[in-house]
């Protein structure tokens, strides 16, 4: 028997679980029956409960376009007037927005003129949605006209083919045994909308039973677990598509690994992915397609898994990329294109002026391609893959920046401006606004650092912003998600512990804030670990796997944070450059002259998606005159203007300054041709001194031959000397030598 209505909930209060409470043999968990989360205040109306119930069991999208038609939204042209008729206007607007966001999609349409003030209210209602995505508009819709008519459904049988009754949800043995394979998807509603676009969304009451059952906000929790897991690891790669979350590769006592599994979020269920291999092209001198790799990145991407650089037994040359099909069940090389990127020379000239100053820095090693690497980020940008840092096959740390374009792929050469990150590995790296490549934290060979750098992905240069708040540690093999404007981190270490703390960045106001906190040494509080986010119900939820705290770990453990994100995304503010701090500025002050009845729309909006629970009703503000629209319209034209003074001001600062680093720039300049003029002389002078203790050595040897010669002549005199002195003694004999003859004498005669 599956595990699907099993539900982690140790705090929930017994008030709460009354009336769907079971026994379990798994202590802290309780059963619930998928889409009965009833509100206990209307306890007392029984068959408003009947009817809430009877609805929450017909599936989406069904259930969305029932409640649509009943509302009135039904194609006609008078449909607008349907249902402003039912409900208020405010009401009427959000309900038209989130229709529009659910059957066409993002709102494209050109800004209405201001003197219509009806569209313009759509538009902009419908615009404030920004990129929800389909089923969270359904739900959304459903949400407010329960909350509006609570017994919608029990008149909504026109609307309704058949009643629906709720029971449990039983899943087909062989499409479940062809999905653990990995050879099949789940099978998905098909939703077709008025712009041509197809869109799809899965029955999120099957979804609910594994996702939905997590209850309490701010809490690691280890759900139950069904099938075989994983071997334990770290420095793997994971990634979440259609309610499945993927495990690929890592490190198991010091072996790469290069297996694929696959964890069901609905059943959570884990299962082994059998894989096959494409055929390499013949050209390929790289290492296998499946090779054992370990700090690499795995990127979902359509309907593939996208497995970037990592370290391998025998590393290529350059960064490899593979995929992974997930209806063939087929690994294949992606061959890649495009110049290789060069070292930057600012960026030498930098490193060198900061070596002759004998400053501290990190051993860098710069590229002149895109050399295999591990531990780097990877970052997807729209169509785009952003990696930076890493270090390569030699341990040697790097912080060159790569753009992959995934449409063509095709590496783009990138010269970015500004002091970047010191090289590094092991660190984060997040994307906001689809602009702007936030680095965090990572480590060289005995550092690890807690700095922000911020890359503008428009200009492309570097800026390190003003952290606020509950600032982290200093750390290395984290991992981080973002959901919205919330940049999610976790785990980590410094080379002395783990990171117990979960915090999270909001990416507009560049503020820290700590979610959660654990205790001992805990799979969450490990390196190498991954974290992925999933959604169900309009909610996200963290998952987070593996990692290495002095043991490695193959346990799953997800959070659901009570941080939520505002629909819009602001645009970041960043100290530097302070022309683009400007233009944000005045565009902040364009939209905060919205009229008030957008602001209660939007607030309406915001508790939500932020609450998730029953927003208090807003009061409906009406449009101001025409006279105060053109005061408006004024009041908006002076503080243009004096954004615009402003910017200039900053502007001819910004020249200034940029005037002052080119004077600075000469300087060091003429400083570094007079070092190299001084280092040229020394290395003339050293070429002589060499020369000279040559010619000195060689006149050396030759008076050490002379000196031997000069010893055996001196040898040889002293021989001839005693010789002679020997023959005068025996020649002087005195007078009876004489007169007896001397043998001598008589030597000579003869």
């Amino acid at each position: 028997q599956s595990s699907n209505s099993a539900i982690f909930c140790p705090t929930l209060s017994p008030e709460r679980n009354k009336t769907r409470r079971k026994k379990n043999n798994n202590p802290g968990f309780v059963s619930e029956i998928p889409g009965k989360r009833e509100k206990t205040e209307r306890a007392g109306k029984e068959p408003e409960m009947a009817m809430a119930r009877a609805s929450s069991g017909l599936a989406y999208p069904e259930r969305f376009y029932a409640a649509a038609a009943y509302a009135g939204f039904d194609g006609s042209p008078n449909s607008t007037a349907v249902v402003t008729s039912k409900f208020q206007s405010d009401t009427a607007l959000l309900l038209y927005a989130l229709n529009q966001q659910a059957t066409v999609g993002p709102c494209n349409t050109p800004k209405p003129s201001a003197w219509n003030a009806v569209e313009l209210s759509k538009w902009k209602s419908w615009q404030g949605l920004g990129n929800m995505v389909t089923t969270e508009a359904m739900r959304l819709f459903v949400k407010i006209l329960e909350e509006e008519d609570p017994g919608w459904y029990s008149r909504a049988s026109n609307f309704v083919s058949e009643p629906v009754i709720d029971m449990p949800v039983s899943h087909n043995s062989k499409a479940e045994h062809a999905v653990e394979n990995g050879n099949a998807l789940p099978e998905t509603k098909t939703v077709a909308s008025e712009n041509g676009n197809v869109m799809e969304t899965q029955d999120k009451d099957v979804v609910s039973e594994g996702l939905g059952s997590i209850l309490v906000y701010d809490q690691w929790i280890a759900p139950p677990i069904n099938g075989q897991r994983p071997k334990a690891r770290y420095e793997h790669g994971a990634a979440v598509i259609q309610d499945k979350m993927y495990i690929f590769g890592g490190n198991h006592n010091g072996r790469y690994l290069s297996d694929l599994h696959v964890l069901d979020l609905r059943s959570w269920t884990w299962s082994k992915v059998e894989s096959k291999v494409g055929a390499e092209p013949p050209e390929s001198a790289s290492p296998s397609i499946l090779a054992p790799c370990a700090g690499h990145s795995v990127i979902p991407w359509e309907n593939k898994l996208i497995s970037i650089a990592g370290h391998t037994k025998d590393p290529s040359e350059t960064i490899q990329v593979k995929g992974f099909d997930l209806k063939t069940g087929t690994w294949s090389m992606l061959k890649t294109y495009g110049k290789p990127p060069v070292c930057s020379l600012l960026m030498a000239l930098w490193l060198f002026i900061q070596l002759i100053y004998a400053r501290n820095v990190n051993f860098v090693y710069v590229p002149n391609m895109q050399v295999s690497r591990g531990g780097q980020s990877v970052t997807l940008v729209g169509t785009s893959l952003v990696i930076f840092g890493g270090e390569d096959a030699k341990r040697s740390l790097l912080n060159d920046l790569h753009i992959l374009d995934l449409e063509t792929m095709t590496w783009d050469e990138i010269d970015a401006a500004g002091v970047p990150p010191s090289p590094r590995s092991d660190h984060a790296a997040a994307v906001h606004a689809e602009r702007y490549l936030l680095i965090f934290g990572g480590g060289s060979h005995a550092t690890c650092f807690n700095d922000l750098h911020v890359l503008d992905l428009q200009s492309m240069e570097w800026t390190r912003p003003t952290q606020q708040g509950d600032i982290p540690t200093p750390r290395a093999g984290h991992a981080s998600v973002t959901v919205g404007e919330n940049w999610f981190i976790v785990g980590g270490g410094d080379n002395k512990s783990g990171a117990s703390e979960t915090v999270v960045l909001n990416m507009s106001t560049l503020v820290w804030s700590v979610v959660t906190s654990v205790q001992g040494r805990v799979p969450v509080a490990s390196e190498g670990l991954s974290l992925v986010v999933s959604s169900c119900n309009g909610e996200d939820i963290l998952l987070s796997f593996g990692g290495y705290n002095g043991r490695y770990n193959s346990e799953v453990n997800v959070l659901k944070p009570s941080h939520k994100s505002t629909l819009q995304s602001k645009i970041m503010e960043t100290p530097a450059p302070d022309s683009v701090s400007a233009v944000h500025n005045a565009t902040n002050a364009t939209r905060d002259l919205e009229s008030d009845f957008e602001v209660g729309q939007d607030s309406k909006i915001r508790e939500i998606v932020v609450d998730n629970g029953d927003p208090e009703p807003l009061k409906s503000r009406a449009n101001g005159n025409n006279e105060n629209f053109l005061v408006t319209l004024k009041a908006e034209k002076e503080e243009l203007e004096s954004s615009l003074t402003k910017e200039k001001m900053q502007t001819v600062q910004i020249k200034q300054e940029l005037s002052e680093a080119e004077n600075r720039n000469t300087e060091l300049y003429k400083e570094l041709q007079s070092v190299r003029g001084q280092l040229a002389s020394e290395q003339s002078r050293c070429f002589k001194l060499e020369v000279d203790v040559a010619e000195l050595r060689q006149k050396l040897q030759t008076m050490e031959a002379l000196q031997k010669e000069l010893e055996l002549l001196q040898r040889q005199k002293a021989a001839s000397e005693q010789a002679m002195s020997a023959k005068q003694r025996q020649g002087s004999g005195g007078v009876w030598g004489w007169l007896a003859g001397s043998p001598g004498h008589r030597d000579e005669d003869d």
